[in-house]
């Protein structure tokens, strides 16, 4: 098959390639833009998908990223694989940095006097991660459900996270959507200027040869100079 892989990748190699990929976080973003300059379409069309794949991929919506993308370009009518290959902003290396301070702003927009600190939000997920286990336990269970930690959860953090990271989320994918048409129009007209660079000398190459083989079919038609056709240099019999 054309897009299976040589080496069967483990699960612990694609829990590892999801923090940190094989080629390095420089060469994950060259390939991105690389793949975007290509895409085929319109520069603004590129745009709006690239909007609205960096606007989801700043908001917290794990696992529904993808959807979202893929939602919010057909609604603006951009390139849905642009806005596929945007949420790449949302990594290991970018997000955890982000989410502390869209929670900073969320709980100042919110006026919400509890401390954020590092240890406070690990424990808000850690208390909504067991409380979402037991829960799911409970439906096939005797015991009861619980909300306290998800609701504590959604009213801490995740609802300042999502009201904080919408602005500069907004701001940073209107950012990216004015670079990508520039370069998206010089790179599409520097590839036009090549292939047409590469057909002007394609098709002067094939009137160069169609001119030798004209010549050498006028060669072989005229006779050799000094001689009339039908004459014979044979000597005649005595």
């Amino acid at each position: 098959m054309v897009f299976k892989r040589r080496d069967r990748r483990g699960w612990l190699a694609w829990v590892r390639e999801m923090f940190y990929p094989t080629g390095g976080f420089r060469r994950a973003t060259q390939y991105v833009i690389h793949r975007m300059r290509r895409l085929p379409d319109r520069p603004h069309r590129i745009a709006r998908g690239v909007f609205a794949g960096s606007l989801i991929g700043f908001l917290p919506l794990p696992g529904l990223q993808f959807l979202g993308a893929w939602g919010l370009a057909w609604a603006m009518r951009g390139n849905v694989l642009a806005a596929l290959l945007a949420t790449f902003n949302s990594n290991p290396i970018t997000t955890p940095f982000f989410a502390v301070g869209a929670i900073s702003l969320g709980h100042w927009m919110l006026g919400i006097d509890t401390p954020l600190t590092a240890e406070a939000i690990g424990d808000g997920f850690g208390r909504a991660g067991t409380e979402i286990w037991h829960n799911f336990l409970a439906i096939f269970g005797p015991e009861h459900m619980h909300w306290d930690g998800l609701a504590q959860f959604w009213s801490d953090i995740y609802l300042p996270y999502f009201i904080g990271a919408l602005g500069p989320g907004i701001l940073l994918s209107l950012i990216c959507y004015y670079i990508t048409i520039p370069l998206v129009e010089a790179y599409q007209k520097a590839r036009v200027a090549k292939f047409k660079e590469r057909s002007d000398k394609r098709l002067a190459l094939r009137e160069r040869l169609a001119a030798l083989a004209l010549r050498g079919a006028d060669a072989a038609k005229d006779p050799v100079p000094g001689t009339k056709q039908g004459d014979d240099d044979t000597p005649p019999a005595a």
